[in-house]
C-alpha cells in the first residue's frame, strides 16, 4: 500500500481543525471537557514526539481514527451523535436499539495496538508475538481502566452529564461491550499489523 509521507501532517491538521469545531457549542460543556481531556493527552503526544520517533504512516492512520470519533462524540455527547443510518445497521447484528457510535468509537480505540506492537519492535524491546500480546493486552487494561474512570466521573458528577459521559443508554452490560469492543478491535488491528509489518518497512 503506498501511502503518503505528508499523510500524518495532513491528519494533525484536520484533527486540530475538528477539535477547534467541537468546542464550539457542544451539547454539554461539562461533558466536552471530560471527553476530550484524553483526545487532547493523546494528540498533543503524537505531535511532541514526531521529530524524534515517526511511526508507519498506515499507524498514524489507525490513531486518527479514534481521534475523529471521539471528538466527535465529545462536541453531541456519544448518544446523540447523529448516527441513524449506522446505528439502524448494526441494531441489525447486535439486536438492540440504541446508537451505537459509542461501540465503533471503541472497536476503533483498539486499533491502537497496532502502534504499540510497531514501537516495541522498531525500539528492539520485544520479538514479534510478544509485541502483539502485549499491544493486545495494553489495549484491555486501557479499556477497563476507562471504564472504572466513567463510573466514577458518573458517580461524582451525578446529574445529566454524569449520564451522558457513562454513556451506557441503559444498558446494564454496557461497560463490558464496550470492552469487547476496544479488544475486537485489538485484535483486527494487530492482524493489519501481522499482513503489513511496518517495522520491516521503517527498518
Amino acid at each position: 500500500m503506498k501511502l503518503s509521507s505528508t499523510s500524518p501532517i495532513i491528519l494533525a491538521i484536520f484533527i486540530a481543525g475538528l477539535m477547534i469545531w467541537s468546542f464550539i457549542e457542544p451539547y454539554s460543556q461539562d461533558v466536552w471537557i471530560a471527553e476530550m481531556v484524553p483526545v487532547i493527552a493523546v494528540f498533543m503526544l503524537l505531535i511532541i514526539t514526531y521529530p524524534k520517533f515517526q511511526f508507519s504512516v498506515f499507524a498514524y492512520i489507525l490513531m486518527s481514527g479514534w481521534l475523529i470519533l471521539h471528538t466527535i462524540g465529545a462536541h453531541y455527547t456519544f448518544e446523540h451523535v447523529p448516527f441513524a443510518w449506522g446505528s439502524e445497521l448494526l441494531s441489525g447484528w447486535l439486536g438492540e436499539g440504541r446508537n451505537h457510535f459509542d461501540r465503533v468509537a471503541h472497536y476503533i480505540i483498539g486499533f491502537y495496538s497496532f502502534p504499540i506492537a510497531e514501537l516495541l519492535i522498531r525500539k528492539c524491546r520485544a520479538n514479534v508475538v510478544t509485541a502483539g500480546l502485549f499491544g493486545l493486552f495494553s489495549i484491555m487494561s486501557i479499556a477497563a481502566a476507562y471504564e472504572i474512570i466513567e463510573w466514577q466521573y458518573a458517580v461524582r458528577e451525578g446529574g445529566e452529564a454524569g449520564i451522558a459521559f457513562l454513556g451506557s443508554q441503559g444498558d446494564i452490560w454496557d461497560a463490558q461491550k464496550d470492552m469487547l469492543a476496544d479488544t475486537l478491535g485489538a485484535i483486527t488491528a494487530l492482524i493489519l499489523f501481522y499482513c503489513y509489518r511496518p517495522d520491516k518497512r521503517c527498518a
